[in-house]
């Protein structure tokens, strides 16, 4: 696990290279939750910080991979926050997964098709259905902001007060910023459009499902990205 500050009260938790957000107010807030088995590291940087589990109230999902939400089973058992996510990827017809068709091929067969329980999350482990557009009492106002192309209904949270940009995977960072991973986007079209939807905001920082935050020079990287996946 290694821990990195954003912005004063918002702290990147990194467990086997996927990233959670931890957002200190009077209150505590996650985002993501990381990999299965994740739990125990969230719970241990909240009581290094002096506070403590019970005082989650709310964990947002990005998307719904189990990179993102495999540590959310532990944290159920051990808060009472309300979980809030894209209704799109989690409404889906069983016969739809957010995930590329060759991993839905690959869940079906025997041996696999046991994966399926904590790969996809269902309706029912969500309290609060996002459809974008809302404003959470977050960061004085975090806005929901819909980012498909990674997933159906992949989101991106965006509190402009603290010009703090939360991507999920709607964009891969690795040697600079570029659209997210191919073999694992189900619209690379969508995504493309979810990145110029981005530059349009006035971002200072930058934080990813993967790698670190970004802090200088935030609007010309994303309008710089934008420029490349045009052409």
């Amino acid at each position: 696990m290694s821990i990195t500050q954003a912005i004063p009260n918002v702290y990147q938790i990194t467990n086997q290279r996927a990233n959670s957000f931890l957002i200190v107010e009077d209150t505590l807030t996650l985002i993501d939750t990381g990999v299965p088995g994740n739990t125990k590291n969230i719970i241990e940087f909240i009581k290094r910080l002096g506070r403590h589990p019970q005082e989650i109230k709310m964990i947002i999902l990005t998307h719904n991979h189990f990179d993102h939400t495999g540590g959310l089973t532990g944290l159920r058992k051990l808060t009472r926050a309300e979980v809030a996510a894209p209704k799109i990827d989690f409404t889906l017809d069983k016969h739809i997964i957010p995930y590329p068709v060759y991993v839905n091929v690959l869940l079906s067969l025997p041996g696999f098709s046991l994966m399926k329980k904590s790969w996809i999350l269902t309706v029912k482990d969500i309290d609060i259905l996002l459809d974008g557009g809302e404003e959470l009492p977050i960061l004085g106002g975090l806005r929901v902001i819909l980012t498909p192309g990674h997933t159906s209904g992949s989101i991106s949270l965006y509190a402009p007060q603290k010009k703090l940009l939360f991507t999920g995977d709607a964009i891969k960072k690795r040697r600079g910023l570029q659209l997210p991973l191919k073999t694992a986007t189900t619209d690379i079209d969508q995504a493309k459009a979810s990145i110029e939807k981005m530059t349009q905001l006035d971002v200072e920082t930058i934080c990813f499902g993967h790698g670190r935050p970004i802090t200088e020079d935030a609007n010309g990287r994303l309008q710089r990205l934008l420029e490349k996946v045009r052409n």
